[in-house]
């Protein structure tokens, strides 16, 4: 009798273990699904593959814990197929990381470049100098776009130039540092803190692509170091709070950053660097820190009322943009993508300069034109922006003289950017095309 019992007790177990195995079974292969549906939508999309930074799992360490899918906080960037991590919209990465630290295996790098798509980066030794003796290069321009990261490497080069830096030479100033982003920042906090004569020039405003951001948040994936200020422990920010918090630091240390400063040539004088930036200022320096952004300069409309706070150059978060009056500029992918994902929610009008548009992804091209039939999106062919006020912006349309209002809260520019492979070229830093590497693992 006790035997029955105990065979009954093991069968009922079994047949438990046996119900909850198929759950598992037909679950993971329901979401295998899915996913594989989303890849192929993906690959139609042209979202698939990486534009920039993004992750790879080591499928013979992932374990499936989901940890790196939840803490992405980019729409369907990752996602969990055959009871493995993989990459479904590589192009929505946007390089801050969370997955790579979050993965409790470290079974995720972060690469840049991929067979199909070479990514440029610039010839720098472990200790962040340039084939050029006395220019370094940190953060994004160096594939690091990682704010915790790029504040690192940011001060990491200023300790390494403080061991090399010569003591003889008539330059005004022992360091310049070009662009004022989370590198440039952390560079110019420990140059003050290694007492070096520190001259900081951004192209733009304090923050660099940081201060483009319109997403609401921004992921700190863990605690940074911040010369003169000690750890920064925020897991979760606004571009406002993280701005104020750089403006804090720098007045406290007397740190100016002189803006609107783009620098356009660096031309080595014996065993000093003489800078010109494009308002013809005039500087020497016996070192060089390079911490602009990989993608180059936005084009700029050059127009007034560009630098307020309600123009960005790229869009993250959209579903954050809610019943607001957005003008696109531009008639690329970027710009069309943009204006399709802010449709759903806000009154959307594009402004382009030519008479139609072209060159456009198959489909896009399609779902742009089925928006304008349907009245989702504005289009205004052949317009140019005059102005941009704070409620509403002024352009021409036709090339004639008379000038239009648009009723307008947000603006997205994109018409396409400047480059740096020339600016890096004409220094004489040598440029490597990346199909896909590693640059930052465990």
């Amino acid at each position: 009798m006790e035997q029955l019992i105990q065979i009954g007790i093991y069968g009922f177990v079994g047949l438990t273990i046996l119900i909850v195995l198929a759950i598992y079974i037909r679950k993971q292969t329901r979401e295998s699904k899915e996913v594989d549906v989303k890849i192929q939508l993906a690959k139609a999309d042209g979202t698939h593959e990486p534009v920039s930074l993004y992750p790879v799992i080591d499928p013979n360490r992932c374990i499936k814990s989901g940890a790196c899918v939840d803490s992405c906080h980019e729409e369907d960037v990752l996602g969990i197929r055959n009871g493995r991590a993989t990459v479904i919209n590589a192009s929505r990465c946007i390089g801050h990381g969370a997955c790579f630290q979050a993965c409790p295996v470290e079974a995720i790098s972060l690469w840049i470049g991929t067979e199909k798509r070479g990514v440029d980066l610039p010839h720098v030794n472990p200790t962040f100098e340039t084939n050029v003796p006395g220019v370094y290069v940190a953060g994004e321009l160096g594939g690091m776009g990682l704010i915790r990261n790029a504040v690192t490497q940011g001060r990491e080069a200023v300790e390494n130039i403080v061991k090399t830096l010569k003591k003889d030479s008539k330059a005004t100033y022992d360091l310049i540092v070009v662009g004022a982003g989370p590198a440039g920042i952390s560079a110019s906090l420990a140059a003050k803190k290694a007492n070096l004569k520190v001259l900081t020039l951004e192209q733009d405003t304090l923050g660099g692509t940081v201060f483009t951001f319109p997403r609401a948040k921004i992921v700190m994936t863990s605690a940074m170091d911040l010369p003169l200020y000690g750890k920064v422990k925020f897991k979760e920010t606004s571009k406002l709070e993280l701005l104020n918090l750089w403006h804090d630091v720098l007045a406290k240390n007397n740190i100016t950053i002189k803006e609107n400063s783009k620098v356009q040539s660096i031309i080595p004088d014996g065993d000093i660097f003489n800078l010109e930036t494009v308002n013809g200022e005039k500087f020497t320096t016996k070192t060089v820190l390079l911490s602009i952004g990989r993608r180059g300069s936005p084009r700029k409309l050059n127009v007034p009322g560009e630098n307020t706070e309600k123009v960005a150059y790229r869009l993250l978060e959209p579903e954050e943009i809610k019943n607001k009056k957005v003008l696109v500029v531009g008639g690329g992918d970027s710009a069309i993508e943009s204006a399709l994902l802010l449709a759903d929610q806000n009154k959307v009008t594009i402004s382009y300069r030519s008479e139609a548009f072209s060159r456009l992804k198959v489909k896009n091209s399609e779902r742009i034109n089925e928006a304008i039939q349907n009245g989702l999106i504005d289009v205004k062919f052949n317009s140019a922006i005059v102005s941009i006020n704070i409620d509403h912006v002024l352009y021409t349309e036709n090339g004639s003289d008379g000038v239009k209002k648009l009723d307008n809260d947000l603006v997205y520019v994109f018409a396409g950017g400047e480059l740096p492979s020339d600016f890096l070229k004409k220094i004489g830093i040598k440029v490597t095309t990346k199909h896909g590497e590693s640059i930052l693992k465990h």
